[in-house]
Protein backbone atom coordinates (compact mmCIF):
# COMPACT_ATOMS: atom_id res chain seq x y z
CA UNK A 1 0.00 0.00 0.00
CA UNK A 2 1.09 3.55 -1.21
CA UNK A 3 1.82 5.73 2.09
CA UNK A 4 0.57 8.85 2.60
CA UNK A 5 3.02 11.55 1.80
CA UNK A 6 2.76 14.56 5.05
CA UNK A 7 4.27 17.84 4.66
CA UNK A 8 4.14 19.42 8.30
CA UNK A 9 4.65 23.32 8.41
CA UNK A 10 4.31 25.04 11.31
CA UNK A 11 6.76 27.90 13.11
CA UNK A 12 6.03 26.13 16.64
CA UNK A 13 8.83 23.34 16.80
CA UNK A 14 7.18 21.59 19.82
CA UNK A 15 3.48 21.52 17.58
CA UNK A 16 5.65 19.99 15.20
CA UNK A 17 6.82 17.64 17.40
CA UNK A 18 3.39 16.94 18.69
CA UNK A 19 2.00 16.13 15.37
CA UNK A 20 5.26 14.02 14.51
CA UNK A 21 4.22 11.81 17.85
CA UNK A 22 0.37 11.85 16.20
CA UNK A 23 1.28 10.69 12.84
CA UNK A 24 3.93 7.64 13.95
CA UNK A 25 0.96 5.86 15.16
CA UNK A 26 -0.32 5.50 11.77
CA UNK A 27 1.45 3.06 9.17
CA UNK A 28 -0.10 4.42 6.14
CA UNK A 29 1.73 7.85 6.57
CA UNK A 30 5.04 9.25 5.89
CA UNK A 31 6.35 12.24 7.26
CA UNK A 32 8.52 13.48 4.28
CA UNK A 33 9.67 17.08 5.54
CA UNK A 34 9.30 19.34 8.42
CA UNK A 35 9.27 23.55 7.19
CA UNK A 36 9.13 26.10 9.61
CA UNK A 37 7.99 28.87 7.49
CA UNK A 38 5.97 29.84 4.52
CA UNK A 39 8.84 29.88 1.84
CA UNK A 40 10.10 26.17 3.56
CA UNK A 41 7.21 24.90 2.70
CA UNK A 42 7.34 25.82 -0.80
CA UNK A 43 11.02 24.38 -1.42
CA UNK A 44 9.83 21.04 0.33
CA UNK A 45 6.86 20.68 -1.39
CA UNK A 46 8.61 21.08 -4.77
CA UNK A 47 11.05 18.93 -3.59
CA UNK A 48 9.18 15.95 -1.98
CA UNK A 49 5.83 16.28 -3.84
CA UNK A 50 3.51 15.33 -1.05
CA UNK A 51 0.02 14.36 -0.76
CA UNK A 52 -1.19 16.30 1.84
CA UNK A 53 0.48 20.02 3.76
CA UNK A 54 -0.34 20.24 7.05
CA UNK A 55 -0.17 24.43 6.81
CA UNK A 56 -0.03 26.66 9.47
CA UNK A 57 -2.23 29.97 8.49
CA UNK A 58 0.53 32.68 10.61
CA UNK A 59 4.47 31.82 9.96
CA UNK A 60 7.16 33.91 9.14
CA UNK A 61 8.71 34.81 6.05
CA UNK A 62 5.77 34.18 4.28
CA UNK A 63 2.49 32.99 5.55
CA UNK A 64 0.91 29.59 4.93
CA UNK A 65 -2.07 31.26 2.91
CA UNK A 66 0.64 32.62 0.42
CA UNK A 67 2.39 29.25 0.37
CA UNK A 68 -0.32 27.47 0.06
CA UNK A 69 -1.53 29.75 -3.10
CA UNK A 70 2.06 29.04 -4.79
CA UNK A 71 2.20 25.32 -3.98
CA UNK A 72 -1.94 24.90 -5.31
CA UNK A 73 -0.53 26.27 -8.51
CA UNK A 74 2.19 24.89 -9.54
CA UNK A 75 1.39 21.68 -7.72
CA UNK A 76 -2.50 21.51 -7.91
CA UNK A 77 -2.86 18.12 -7.00
CA UNK A 78 -1.08 18.14 -3.31
CA UNK A 79 -4.28 18.90 -0.92
CA UNK A 80 -3.45 21.96 1.67
CA UNK A 81 -4.97 21.43 5.00
CA UNK A 82 -4.82 24.89 6.91
CA UNK A 83 -3.97 24.72 10.68
CA UNK A 84 -4.94 27.68 12.83
CA UNK A 85 -5.35 28.35 17.06
CA UNK A 86 -8.40 31.02 15.67
CA UNK A 87 -11.17 30.91 13.24
CA UNK A 88 -10.91 34.57 12.02
CA UNK A 89 -13.89 34.76 9.11
CA UNK A 90 -11.37 37.01 6.38
CA UNK A 91 -8.46 33.71 6.84
CA UNK A 92 -10.85 31.01 6.80
CA UNK A 93 -13.21 32.45 3.54
CA UNK A 94 -9.71 33.37 1.83
CA UNK A 95 -8.10 29.53 2.75
CA UNK A 96 -11.27 28.19 1.46
CA UNK A 97 -11.53 30.22 -1.88
CA UNK A 98 -8.10 29.91 -2.64
CA UNK A 99 -8.09 25.89 -2.57
CA UNK A 100 -7.90 24.72 0.63
CA UNK A 101 -9.17 21.51 1.41
CA UNK A 102 -9.96 21.95 5.04
CA UNK A 103 -9.15 24.52 7.72
CA UNK A 104 -9.19 23.00 11.21
CA UNK A 105 -8.68 24.68 14.79
CA UNK A 106 -5.81 23.12 16.71
CA UNK A 107 -7.12 22.51 19.64
CA UNK A 108 -9.05 18.75 17.61
CA UNK A 109 -8.34 15.65 18.60
CA UNK A 110 -5.17 13.48 17.48
CA UNK A 111 -7.64 11.04 16.12
CA UNK A 112 -9.82 13.78 14.25
CA UNK A 113 -6.07 14.75 12.43
CA UNK A 114 -5.34 11.46 11.15
CA UNK A 115 -8.87 11.02 10.03
CA UNK A 116 -9.15 14.17 8.01
CA UNK A 117 -5.72 13.61 6.69
CA UNK A 118 -7.31 10.11 4.73
CA UNK A 119 -10.43 12.42 4.14
CA UNK A 120 -8.72 14.94 2.58
CA UNK A 121 -6.24 12.43 0.62
CA UNK A 122 -8.91 10.80 -0.53
CA UNK A 123 -10.17 14.16 -2.31
CA UNK A 124 -12.94 15.41 0.39
CA UNK A 125 -12.90 18.31 1.75
CA UNK A 126 -12.94 19.25 5.70
CA UNK A 127 -14.49 21.95 8.13
CA UNK A 128 -14.70 20.93 11.78
CA UNK A 129 -18.06 22.33 13.12
CA UNK A 130 -17.40 25.77 14.82
CA UNK A 131 -16.14 26.68 10.91
CA UNK A 132 -18.85 25.30 9.30
CA UNK A 133 -20.91 27.73 11.65
CA UNK A 134 -18.20 30.34 10.51
CA UNK A 135 -18.42 30.00 6.78
CA UNK A 136 -22.43 30.42 6.94
CA UNK A 137 -22.41 33.51 8.77
CA UNK A 138 -19.59 34.59 6.21
CA UNK A 139 -21.78 34.37 3.51
CA UNK A 140 -24.67 36.05 5.09
CA UNK A 141 -22.74 38.99 6.47
CA UNK A 142 -20.74 39.15 2.99
CA UNK A 143 -23.35 39.04 -0.26
CA UNK A 144 -20.87 40.49 -2.14
CA UNK A 145 -18.92 37.31 -2.64
CA UNK A 146 -21.55 35.48 -3.70
CA UNK A 147 -21.17 32.40 -6.43
CA UNK A 148 -21.24 32.78 -9.80
CA UNK A 149 -24.73 31.30 -9.71
CA UNK A 150 -25.97 34.19 -7.84
CA UNK A 151 -24.75 37.07 -9.93
CA UNK A 152 -26.34 35.52 -13.21
CA UNK A 153 -29.89 36.13 -11.11
CA UNK A 154 -30.27 32.01 -11.04
CA UNK A 155 -32.05 31.83 -7.56
CA UNK A 156 -34.58 29.32 -8.27
CA UNK A 157 -34.10 26.02 -6.35
CA UNK A 158 -32.14 23.98 -8.82
CA UNK A 159 -31.25 20.91 -6.47
CA UNK A 160 -33.08 17.47 -6.04
CA UNK A 161 -34.47 15.62 -2.96
CA UNK A 162 -31.50 13.42 -2.51
CA UNK A 163 -28.84 16.19 -3.39
CA UNK A 164 -30.46 18.30 -0.74
CA UNK A 165 -29.85 14.66 1.58
CA UNK A 166 -26.77 14.26 0.87
CA UNK A 167 -25.97 18.14 1.58
CA UNK A 168 -27.37 18.12 4.86
CA UNK A 169 -25.26 15.48 6.15
CA UNK A 170 -22.66 17.27 4.57
CA UNK A 171 -23.39 20.02 7.00
CA UNK A 172 -23.13 17.67 9.84
CA UNK A 173 -19.55 17.24 9.27
CA UNK A 174 -19.92 13.78 7.95
CA UNK A 175 -17.42 11.82 5.36
CA UNK A 176 -18.14 10.58 1.87
CA UNK A 177 -18.50 6.81 3.56
CA UNK A 178 -20.53 7.84 6.61
CA UNK A 179 -23.13 9.46 3.91
CA UNK A 180 -23.13 6.63 2.02
CA UNK A 181 -23.86 4.44 4.89
CA UNK A 182 -26.43 7.11 6.95
CA UNK A 183 -28.21 7.46 3.09
CA UNK A 184 -28.25 3.31 1.97
CA UNK A 185 -26.42 4.27 -1.18
CA UNK A 186 -22.82 3.48 -2.18
CA UNK A 187 -20.00 6.19 -1.89
CA UNK A 188 -19.52 6.55 -5.35
CA UNK A 189 -23.09 7.35 -5.68
CA UNK A 190 -22.17 10.14 -3.42
CA UNK A 191 -19.23 11.46 -5.08
CA UNK A 192 -21.57 11.64 -8.27
CA UNK A 193 -23.60 13.80 -6.47
CA UNK A 194 -21.56 15.85 -5.18
CA UNK A 195 -20.19 16.54 -8.27
CA UNK A 196 -23.32 17.63 -10.10
CA UNK A 197 -24.41 19.87 -7.04
CA UNK A 198 -20.88 21.99 -7.78
CA UNK A 199 -21.63 21.80 -11.31
CA UNK A 200 -25.26 23.26 -10.80
CA UNK A 201 -23.81 25.45 -8.15
CA UNK A 202 -20.34 26.16 -10.13
CA UNK A 203 -18.57 26.10 -7.04
CA UNK A 204 -15.33 23.47 -5.92
CA UNK A 205 -15.88 23.35 -2.52
CA UNK A 206 -18.73 20.92 -0.88
CA UNK A 207 -19.26 22.89 2.62
CA UNK A 208 -19.65 26.01 0.35
CA UNK A 209 -22.27 24.59 -1.62
CA UNK A 210 -23.88 23.22 1.18
CA UNK A 211 -24.29 26.46 3.29
CA UNK A 212 -25.10 28.41 0.15
CA UNK A 213 -27.99 25.82 -0.09
CA UNK A 214 -28.75 26.15 3.43
CA UNK A 215 -29.07 29.93 3.36
CA UNK A 216 -30.88 29.90 0.63
CA UNK A 217 -33.79 28.20 2.64
CA UNK A 218 -33.01 25.07 -0.17
CA UNK A 219 -32.91 22.62 3.02
CA UNK A 220 -35.66 23.65 5.39
CA UNK A 221 -38.07 21.40 3.73
CA UNK A 222 -36.21 18.11 4.70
Amino acid sequence: MNKIKVLIADDHYMFIRGIESILSDDESIQIVGKAQNGQEAYEMAKQFSPNVILMDVNMPVMDGLQAMKMIIKEMPKVKVLMLTVNDKEEQLFEALRSGAKGYLLKNLLPNELLTFIHMVNRGESILTGPIVGKVLNYFSDHPQIEPQIMKTGRKTDILTKREKEILMQVMKGMTNREIAHALFISENTVKNHLRNIMEKLQMSNRVQAATFALKEGWLQEL
